[in-house]
């Protein structure tokens, strides 16, 4: 976790990866110092966070057989297989593996 509270979730995704790729290569370059580059990522962590929260409304449901399940670091990952994935409008979809990482959404000091 870095910040107030926000959580490292995103980095991993095409986009956070993508970013920090740009990042490195503007840091080898000399363009930005380092110190930048994370305060870049921790603002990139806090709005990821902040948009899925206000603007995603999409619901889903899911049926599977669980796996793998864990609670470290105040954060649950579900590690489930031979999905099948419902959507709000009525497609299925299914998956071999799905992986859900599930943490506390209030930043530190929220009640």
């Amino acid at each position: 976790m870095n910040g107030p509270g926000y959580y490292e979730l995103y980095r991993k995704t095409t986009i956070g990866m993508s970013l920090i790729e740009s990042l490195d290569n503007l840091i080898l370059d000399q363009r930005i110092e380092p110190q930048l580059a994370l305060r870049v990522l921790a603002n990139f962590d806090r709005i990821i966070a902040e948009n899925i929260k206000e603007k995603l409304k999409a619901k889903l449901s899911f049926k599977g057989h669980l796996h793998i399940y864990r609670f470290c670091d105040d954060v649950w990952t579900f590690v489930i297989k031979n999905v099948d994935i419902k959507l709000d409008h009525n497609e299925v979809a299914h998956a071999d593996r799905i992986e859900i990482v599930a943490n506390n959404s209030k930043r530190i000091g929220e009640t």
